[in-house]
């Protein structure tokens, strides 16, 4: 059962979340090959998964794919699909390896929710396009997705240390 904190929290967080996300949209990287974004959203995913749990990460990519998209005006497009399902990949992924080992730091499993998550939109893709060739663009959204994934993980693991010290982080995991 959620405690009323504990929901409060996790609104904030989406709220963070969506916001990232829509920011995000509107200022596109500028690289001449498309598909390439900063992953900011992430950061607040990767965060629940640190606080919480999975079904908390879950829930908040969900709700920030569903709201992003209503606010960016791609509901029900490609591109809501797309990020859908990288969405619910990546943060499937950076759960296991958050909860199951403790070899990633926060930089490796934001990584492997980077690739994770191009992985999946190129999964839905084929789906879409029912056509394989796409999976050749792999590749160039790698490129992409190694130096945002460090980044990400970079600033969220400087984001859990300034949690922690200021004790902000005991606070968040009470009940």
């Amino acid at each position: 059962m959620f405690s009323t904190r504990r929901l409060v929290y996790l609104a904030l967080l989406l709220a963070m979340a969506t916001t990232l996300h829509v920011l995000e949209g509107l200022f596109p990287i500028p690289l001449p090959f498309p598909g390439v974004k900063l992953g900011l959203a992430n950061i607040v995913t990767l965060l629940v998964l640190y606080l919480y749990d999975l079904r908390a990460a879950m829930t908040v990519a969900i709700a920030r794919v569903f709201l992003g998209s209503l606010l960016g005006g791609t509901f029900f497009a490609p591109a809501f699909f797309l990020g859908l399902t990288g969405a619910l990949i990546s943060t499937l992924v950076m759960a296991l390896l958050v909860k199951k080992t403790t070899f990633f730091s926060p930089l490796g499993i934001s990584l492997s929710g980077a690739v994770s998550h191009n992985l999946g939109q190129l999964l839905m893709a084929s789906f879409l396009l029912q056509n394989q060739a796409i999976f050749f663009y792999l590749p160039i959204l790698l490129l992409g997705a190694i130096p945002t994934g460090l980044m990400t993980g970079y600033l969220l693991q400087g984001l859990l240390e300034r949690l922690e010290a200021t004790g902000i982080l005991a606070e968040l995991t009470k009940n």
